[in-house]
């Protein structure tokens, strides 16, 4: 596997050592011991989670606050995404910065995003499968999240606004600026 770092402290992208033959493809999607070797950290991934989701949904972007805070390891399993993650982290040099990665069934590639960053991603082929692996329980009290359209993060999501398909719940998430400070 390579490990490729993100010019956000603490993100990465890991693409897989595929082995494909007649047969079709073979690799190890995961490894405990090689992502913590990499992670420089250990992480105890403690909840898998899957969505389903047509082109042009956009999920996000969202975190868990304090306690409840996520590390999440991501990937596409059927389809493409585009998938962002934005540094909340408040004193950090990239705080307000974003990072976007195409993910898909087949380029195969991770992207690790740890505690302290918004996530979020759109979905670009016809249909998708996403995947997470997340280092902490799902607590509904410590939602939080920004607004996907914040001007000040200037995120480029790949198709045009009308073809967007937002929960109503996530338009109403707020911008950074007026975001409470969610502990990082």
């Amino acid at each position: 596997m390579t490990i490729t770092p993100t010019l956000l402290d603490g993100c990465f992208v890991i693409s897989p050592r595929v082995f494909n033959d007649d047969r079709g493809y073979f690799f190890e999607s995961y490894n405990t011991q090689k992502f913590n070797e990499a992670a420089g950290a250990e992480i105890n991934f403690v909840q898998d989670n899957q969505s389903f989701s047509t082109k042009g949904v956009l999920r996000g972007l969202h975190l868990q606050k304090g306690e409840h805070a996520q590390s999440k390891l991501v990937r596409v399993t059927l389809g493409q995404v585009l998938d962002v993650a934005v540094d909340v982290r408040k004193g950090s040099k990239t705080f307000g910065q974003h990072f976007a990665v195409l993910l898909s069934d087949t380029n195969h590639q991770q992207f690790f995003i740890p505690r302290g960053f918004a996530h979020g991603f759109i979905v670009l082929s016809n249909t998708t499968i996403f995947q997470y692996k997340c280092d902490n329980y799902y607590n509904k009290a410590s939602e939080g999240g920004l607004h996907y359209g914040d001007p000040a993060l200037g995120i480029d999501w790949g198709l045009p606004a009308e073809e967007l398909l937002v929960s109503d719940k996530d338009k109403e998430l707020p911008f950074l600026k007026d975001a409470e400070d969610f502990g990082f």
